[in-house]
Formats: structure tokens, sequence, C-alpha cells
């Protein structure tokens, strides 16, 4: 455990300690507490330096622990937990990339990611000890294409794991985006390695916001909220996990028996622009439509507004969102 995470455990507490005192519990100079402290608030830590007092972290911090995790949780998946990783999608990628040997279900968390990714390449924020960042490696026998909906099915896990912790329900946002009322709030990335007719490789990422830092929403562009926001009480992250861990892996099975025969007239149910006029836009085209939901095969359904033909979108590198009014 390196330095910088034995600080944020001290801190966790939400008191003050001095940076003499912290600095002689870990055998190093104030300096080196301090620059720790530095790169800790750049990578979203909202710490407070009071000349007297020392330093504090703002309302203190739960961090992830293996053990309680597994006491909530009847999963037996193989979990790493990370202080600090790039993205635990790379990393998963990389194991697979190496034939590493990896266990269906074999679970990576982590407390902060440097380069936390979303889809078509966003960045996504992805403060110390904040959020929920998972990254889960599962295999498919029948190849890429049986894969195309499962991020239609993760989403209705992730949605169905929120609604356990608040009154309001998650909207989808095709192709796997979660939101709250119309803000959001999680988000998925599958990625995959494999044959299109034989043994696929996948990992799929999804990253959920928690309580998010003041200082992390300053680069958000686009409308958010955050569990705590929504909830009548604090959210323990590993209680969280152990949750979602199952709701995973009850989606997943399901998906593997049925694809989403069972399971999209769910996300239909709970589709954030149903009925709304909607613009998709790609590298080469932009579409404007009437939102019908999905269908069995996850694909977006597309009614042109003119001619009434609706059409199937199939996921990739596409932007939806709800039109607005011409002026």
């Amino acid at each position: 455990m390196d330095n910088k995470h034995k600080i944020v455990q001290i801190l966790a507490d939400g008191n003050f300690h001095s940076g003499e005192v912290i600095g002689e519990q870990l055998g190093i100079s104030r300096a080196a507490v301090s620059g720790h402290i530095k790169t800790l608030s750049n990578i979203g830590l909202d710490i407070y330096s009071i000349t007297g007092k020392g330093y504090q972290l703002a309302g203190g911090l739960t961090l992830l622990n293996l053990k309680s995790i597994r006491q909530h949780s009847n999963l037996t998946n193989e979990l790493e937990l990370f202080p600090i990783i790039p993205s635990t999608n790379e990393y998963l990628m990389s194991l697979i990339k190496s034939k590493n040997g990896l266990v269906d279900g074999h679970t990576i968390l982590a407390e902060c990611q440097t380069k936390g990714r979303g889809r078509r390449g966003k960045t996504w924020q992805s403060p110390y000890g904040s959020h929920v960042y998972l990254s889960q490696y599962r295999t498919m026998d029948s190849g890429l294409s049986a894969a195309s909906g499962l991020s239609i099915a993760i989403g209705l896990a992730v949605a169905n794991t929120i609604n356990q912790f608040t009154k309001l329900q998650c909207q989808l946002k095709w192709p796997n985006d979660v939101l709250v009322d119309g803000k959001k709030i999680a988000g998925i990335l599958v990625e995959a390695e494999g044959q299109t007719d034989g043994v696929c490789h996948l990992v799929i990422g999804v990253g959920i916001n928690i309580n998010m830092p003041e200082r992390s929403a300053d680069y958000i562009e686009q409308p958010w909220t955050d569990l705590n926001n929504i909830s009548d009480e604090l959210i323990d992250r590993n209680v969280f996990i152990a949750k979602l861990l199952q709701q995973l892996d009850e989606v997943y099975q399901e998906y593997q028996l049925h694809r989403l025969d069972n399971l999209y007239e769910q996300w239909n149910d709970n589709n954030a622009f149903a009925n709304l006029t909607v613009e998709l836009s790609s590298v080469t085209k932009k579409q404007v439509g009437k939102c019908l939901g999905i269908d069995t095969n996850g694909a977006l359904l597309l009614e042109d507004i003119s001619t009434k033909v609706v059409s199937k979108v199939f996921g990739g590198e596409v932007s939806l969102r709800k039109k607005l009014k011409e002026n």
C-alpha cells in the first residue's frame, strides 16, 4: 500500500490531522506529506488545510474493503481492489490479451482511475474514493455478435441496484446510460476480444456516481446526479457494490440463456426517451425521429417523423439526445 492511500485512510474519519503527525505515522517528512496531499487533491479529494490544525477530508470517507463486500454478497467472484489505476477496463483487457487465465466473473474495483473512459473516447471523471469504478470479465461461447445487446442488459442491472437505494426510479438511455430525473448517474462500457463465431472475451465496465466532489463536478459537461444526492441516507459503497455484483450476475445469467427476450420489455418500460422526438448522430449522418424503444436484439427503433417508417439502429459510435424544439 502506497503512502497516498495510507494518508487517505488516516483522513477518512473526517477529523483534522497535522502534517507532522501524519509524517511520523508514515515515516516521511512533512514536505512529503504536503506533496501527497496535493496529488490527492488533484485526483478529486476535497482536502482542506488550516494552519495550526492540519488537514481535513471534507465529510470523511468510507473506503472500499473486499472483506466487507464479500460479507454482504453470497457470490464467489474473484475480486481485486486497486487504490489507483489508470483504467479498470484497460487493466482487464491487458490480462485478456496476455492470456492470463482469468476466471469468468473476475472483477476489478478501484478507488480512483486516472484515465477512466466512457463511450466514444470520452473521459469518465473518477475522483478518489467517491464513486464505483468496476470492470468484470465474462466469456461467451457464441461469438461477438451474441454480445451486441449486453450493454442493454447491464444497464438494467445497474438501474435495479440504484433503485434499491432511492425512491426515485432510474431511466435508461440507449444504448448504455442510466439517468435519474434526466440526469446521468451511471454509464456502461462493454469491450470485447475474440472471434465472430467462437469464444468471446468480454470486459463489462461500470461507472456509477455515488458522492461527487465539487472539484470533479466542475469538469462534467452534461447534467449529472449522484446517489447520495437522491437518497435519504449516505451510501456505503461496500454494501452497494455487493448488491451490484448480485444484480450483474443475475442479469448476465439471464442474458446467457435468453439474450434480451425477457429483458427488452423491462428496458422499454424505463426508456428515458419513450415516444419523444430524438436526434441520433454519428460520424456520417444525423437522424431525427420518434424513439419507440428497442427490439429483442437491443436495436433502437426510430420512427421517421414524415414517412412513419421505422428503422433499426444498432450500437456503435452514435449519440442520442432529445430533440430540442425549433425556435
